[in-house]
């Protein structure tokens, strides 16, 4: 079992900086590949960024590409989301996740675990 917490979600300007961060527990959580994930009101959960087991390889999506930076600390079991130059069509819960599949996996539907969410919000 892996047991996921995101934190630091909140409000900000457009063109502002958030820092997200997800805390895992588990065993084996070192062994799992890690995404982020966003849902906005009336739209599909949406791939945001996944990093490897090693850290070595990321992923973004092409929305975020740039601007986001996903990085993990398995000291800390953590997982982070640098999220630069805020727009407000960033404006969404984002959500942890934890894959044990091999490979950039950026399918909602092959994750495994899943954190609460945090709502972040970009205004205008």
């Amino acid at each position: 079992q892996v047991q996921l917490v995101e934190s630091g979600g909140g409000l900000v300007q457009a063109g502002g900086s958030l820092r997200l961060s997800c805390a895992a527990s588990g065993r084996t959580v070192s062994t799992y590949s890690m995404g982020w994930f966003r849902q906005a009101p009336g739209k599909e959960r949406e791939f945001v960024a996944h990093i490897s087991v090693s850290g070595g390889s990321t992923n973004y999506a092409d929305s975020v590409k740039g601007r986001f930076i996903i990085s993990r600390d398995d000291a800390e079991r953590t997982v982070s989301l640098e999220m630069n130059s805020l727009k407000p069509e960033d404006t969404a819960v984002y959500y942890c996740a934890a894959v044990y599949v091999p490979g950039l996996i950026t399918d909602a539907a092959l994750y495994d675990y899943w954190g609460q969410g945090t709502q972040v919000t970009v205004s205008s």
